[in-house]
Order: C-alpha cells, then sequence, then structure tokens
C-alpha cells in the first residue's frame, strides 16, 4: 500500500516538474505528419521502411520545430520508439508519447510530445452502420489533453480517415463520411464539457476542403472549426480572388503519382477558443528539398500563443 502511494506521488511531482520546466512557454508550435508507412517490419502487403527515407522523415520533422507532432501511418510501437530515439539522439526530445491501434493492424496514428499528457480519451472500437453493415473505425481516433502550462492545455484528437482507395466492402466515400461523423462526436463531446475549449482536430482526412467528410469534421455554427490553411512561405500574398475561395497559394499535402496530382487532404482545425491564440505568420508547410524521399505527403505546423485570450 505504502509503494502504490510512493509510485502515484513520484508520477504527480514528475507530472508538476514536466509543467515547472514548461512555465516559461510563450507559444506552442503543433504539426501533423503522413510518414507512408513508417514500419519496421513488412507486413500487410507493405513494406518495412528503408532507411534513408527513415533519415529524410527525422530531418523534416526536426526542421518542423514543433512541441507536438502527430503522426499518421506509422508502424507499431516499436517503431514509434525507434523514430523518437532517434530523433533524441540528433537533438529533438519527445519525452511524451501515445500510438493507438485500431481496426487497421498494419498503420497507426501517434503523437510525440514535448508537453506531458494530463488525459487520454484515445478511441479505436468506435463503430457505425452502413449498408446494413456494421464496420469499426479502421485507425481509430487519438485523443489527449497536452499540458503546455500550469495554466494552459488544449484537447489533441488526430485522425486517419479512410483513403479514396476502393474497397470490396462498403464505398470509400460513404465509408470515409461516416468515420467523419464520429470523429465530430468526439468534438461535439468537448464543446459540451466546455464551449470556450481549447481543442485541435488535425490529421490525413483524405479529402479536400468541400469534402461532404471533411466538411462533417468542420461542423457548422458557433462550434464550427476554423481551417488554418498552412502554406509554403515563398512569397505569395494576394488575397483570395473572391469571397468564399482560398488565397492562389501553394498550399497541397499530398502528390498521388499515379495521377501526377497534388492536393490538400492533410489539415490542422482548431475551435473558437483556440483560434483566438493562433499565430497565423507561423503556421506553414515547410519547403524542404527532396521532401518526397520520406513520405508521399508533406507535413504542416501551426503556432500558437501558450495563454488563453
Amino acid at each position: 500500500m505504502r509503494l502504490r502511494s510512493f509510485s502515484q506521488a513520484s508520477v504527480a511531482l514528475l507530472f508538476l516538474c514536466c509543467l515547472s520546466i514548461a512555465s516559461g512557454q510563450d507559444s506552442v508550435r503543433i504539426a501533423t505528419y503522413n510518414v507512408e508507412n513508417y514500419l519496421d517490419l513488412a507486413g500487410g502487403g507493405r513494406k518495412a521502411k528503408p532507411e534513408e527515407s527513415k533519415a529524410k522523415i527525422r530531418e523534416m520533422i526536426q526542421a518542423l520545430n514543433a512541441d507536438v507532432v502527430a503522426l499518421q501511418e506509422m508502424g507499431s510501437t516499436n517503431a514509434l520508439l525507434e523514430l523518437r530515439a532517434s530523433l533524441k539522439k540528433s537533438g529533438v526530445d519527445y519525452p511524451h508519447w501515445e500510438h493507438i491501434t485500431g481496426y487497421d493492424t498494419n498503420i497507426h496514428v501517434a503523437v510525440l510530445s514535448k508537453y506531458p499528457f494530463s488525459a487520454r480519451r484515445s478511441h479505436t472500437k468506435d463503430n457505425f452502420l452502413l449498408s446494413g453493415r456494421r464496420f469499426q473505425i479502421s485507425r481509430g481516433f487519438l485523443e489527449v489533453d497536452v499540458q503546455v502550462k500550469p495554466d494552459y492545455s488544449f484537447t489533441l484528437l488526430s485522425a486517419h480517415l479512410k483513403s479514396k482507395r476502393p474497397v470490396s466492402y462498403a464505398d470509400q466515400a460513404e465509408f470515409r463520411l461516416e468515420e467523419a461523423k464520429l470523429l465530430r462526436e468526439k468534438v461535439d463531446a468537448r464543446f459540451a464539457a466546455n464551449p470556450n475549449a481549447n481543442i485541435i482536430v488535425l490529421g490525413d482526412f483524405n479529402d479536400t476542403k468541400d469534402a461532404s467528410s471533411t466538411r462533417a469534421v468542420i461542423g457548422r455554427g458557433k462550434t464550427a472549426l476554423i481551417d488554418t490553411r498552412p502554406a509554403e512561405k515563398n512569397g505569395d500574398n494576394i488575397p483570395a480572388e473572391r469571397s468564399g475561395y482560398d488565397p492562389r497559394n501553394i498550399s497541397w499535402t499530398h502528390f498521388y503519382g499515379k495521377e501526377d496530382s497534388y492536393s490538400r487532404i492533410d489539415y490542422i482545425l482548431i475551435s473558437p477558443g483556440m483560434a483566438r491564440e493562433w499565430i497565423k505568420e507561423e503556421t506553414y508547410i515547410p519547403n524542404i528539398a527532396n521532401w518526397g524521399l520520406g513520405s508521399d505527403h508533406r507535413p504542416i505546423v501551426a503556432t500558437f500563443s501558450a495563454t488563453d485570450k
């Protein structure tokens, strides 16, 4: 009994120490990155990640200089810990992490963080009915509360929705929409607990902004999420052509080699409460040579003041 109390006290002390170290933090940088089959072992028709590709992933993450990095298409827990250890050797330490396994047992959703998690509420067993059949969400939704400072925290929800690859068991767009609806339910639960909550919903949504699945995640009305829409810092500064349009800058995040097409399918969406802390000029896509050696996606990053406004 004494041993258990000592253990609990030690955990609490460690948590407080982490917060003490972070207490001087003025801003927090949050990124998302689909690392394309970051597998330590081949499986499920996917190859193990080559070493040169892993090295490029590390270079990209180092360039982000993010405090929190959400990852999609991560392999096993061992693969995540290998990446974490390799980054630490390069001078980038993420002492806190979360890794979840959904119905898809090959690729997963994970997060690396410089700050502790005050709560973990990940969802891996949620299911839905489609065309008379019940399906489980493919990769789950990772949900954690990140404690940046004693007086500043936010909820992070990371997802990797169904791809556009056709499958025999369901329409891929309808499947993705049902997953998106369930993800939005998690967002609404946070708003129900606190209408002014700091919430960030990010990841690979596998469709464009005007798609029904993406719109379902964004939502409507007072609790609609704001699309941060990171873009390259290349000097583009012309305004949008008309109301309701996005500006003509370079914001694509994914390259599809078969079609030779570029699209924006990775997002960082934020609640109205967190939007008040959003630093727009430090929200962007890093433009790094040979980015495609690491993944078919580019990472995106957004920055926020670490003080509630």
